[in-house]
């Protein structure tokens, strides 16, 4: 289900570009292009849901898990300590998980978000898409 409206939706449908790292039958996975760090992650379901608790309990579980899994990725392409996991859900309508991270002294902070070149945005992803891959 596609919601006409969302932004979210339209990145899937490929109307909006992203920096795309990941992609299954169920899940979409792209850079922020305002992260609060390096390697700032969006994961999506495909499905149009509002909120992230209207998921059923298998695709919760399902989207959590994929989300361990990236995080594992992101720690070993960006050099990180930790993946910090963020869901609130406000300014975008369509249930998402924020994958920030972080290292001692960093925050998971809003505020802290802030446009990237788009040069610099690629690079990173590449960075993910390699580790992915092997």
């Amino acid at each position: 289900m596609v919601e006409k409206d969302c932004v979210f939706c339209k990145i899937i449908n490929g109307n909006i570009p992203c920096e795309k790292i990941f992609e299954n039958d169920s899940y979409f996975a792209f850079l922020d292009i305002n992260p609060m760090h390096p390697g700032h992650t969006l994961l999506i379901p495909k499905k149009h849901v509002d909120y992230i608790f209207d998921l059923s309990d298998k695709e919760l579980f399902d989207f959590l898990t994929t989300a361990k899994k990236l995080s594992l990725i992101l720690q070993k392409a960006i050099g990180t300590e930790k993946v910090g996991l963020v869901v609130e859900g406000f300014l975008v309508r369509h249930a998402h998980i924020h994958l920030i991270p972080i290292n001692p002294g960093m925050q998971l902070d809003s505020s802290l978000q802030k446009p990237i070149n788009k040069e610099v945005l690629q690079k990173i992803g590449d960075q993910i898409r390699t580790i992915i891959k092997n």
